[in-house]
């Protein structure tokens, strides 16, 4: 079975709006700070220690907040890591439960190969680079693109809005101008 772009739509929103209802917005880029911190808490032992008041760390951001970071690598089993770990999982059943990548799913996109050729290392590497890069603003920015636009819409915060305007801004002229060629 196969959804449509919008039902899926549709019923990501309720997943959305039941999560902020009961417990608390979706946002998901702080997690890869709290994997940081859980690695390297297992090379330095003395990264994150617990103090009388909480937790603290020798690295200033896991500190900062009152040790709010540092406490999520102390104790990284909280709602928001298990939900990231828990949509890696949901994606892989979901891709088990309709059989699979279909073989012509695997090959490129039209849109690709008529840019860029056949050539999947080649897309692989822009797709990390981009993933990168979002993720290095995101957390310069305080969240991602889950937490600032979708789960910020929803409560109609503004700067929701505004980041979806910017985010928006910024992507159709970097797509434009990767995928000049029509697939």
């Amino acid at each position: 079975m196969t959804l449509n772009w919008r039902a899926g739509g549709l019923l990501l929103g309720f997943v959305f709006f039941l999560a902020v209802l009961l417990v608390k917005p979706i946002g998901v880029s702080t997690q890869f700070v709290i994997l940081n911190g859980l690695i390297g808490d297992t090379v330095n032992a003395e990264l994150v220690t617990k103090t009388e008041e909480g937790y603290t760390s020798t690295n200033a951001y896991l500190a900062k907040s009152g040790g709010k970071y540092a406490k999520s690598v102390a104790n990284p089993l909280n709602y928001s890591f298990v939900f990231v770990l828990a949509m890696m999982a949901g994606a892989f059943l979901s891709a088990l439960a309709r059989g699979g990548a279909p073989r012509d799913e695997r090959k490129l996109p039209a849109i690709w190969y008529a840019n860029y050729g056949d050539t999947p290392m080649k897309r692989y590497a822009v797709a990390f680079l981009g993933g990168f890069i979002v993720l290095y603003g995101a957390r310069l920015a305080g969240g991602c693109t889950s937490g600032h636009m979708m789960s910020g819409m929803m409560q109609t915060s503004l700067s929701g809005y505004i980041f979806a305007a910017g985010a928006f801004a910024a992507a159709i002229p970097v797509a434009m101008m990767m995928y000049r060629k029509e697939g």
